[in-house]
């Protein structure tokens, strides 16, 4: 019984980003095609879109200021193609990238 309650607050951890960093959760790749024929694992990009986990504080100036940043926990973002650094976090996929790696937020 121990062991079950162990692995909840594990899962309730929170991953807190510093700075100008932002933790955001790939979205699924597409699974078959316009056409429909069904991809393989191997045959799919990975996409450029994800929802964000969460945010730092921001970014200092020169002058010691901190800028918030403009994305926030939940935004669905585009980024670039190979931004981030890619780690796990339990069963989860996730990844760690400035926020001048991402495009823009959709809505």
């Amino acid at each position: 019984m121990s062991a079950t309650a162990t692995k909840s607050v594990r899962k309730k951890s929170t991953l807190i980003p510093l700075g100008d960093r932002v933790v955001v959760e790939r979205e699924e790749g597409e699974q078959k095609t316009a056409g429909g024929i069904l991809l393989p694992d191997s045959a799919k990009d990975k996409p450029a879109r994800g929802v964000v986990v969460s945010v730092g504080e921001g970014k200092l100036d020169n002058k010691g200021l901190r800028h918030v940043l403009q994305v926030k926990p939940g935004d669905r973002v585009v980024f670039t193609s190979y931004a981030g650094e890619p780690f796990k976090v339990g069963d989860d996929e996730l990844l760690l990238m400035r926020e001048d790696d991402i495009l823009a937020i959709l809505s």
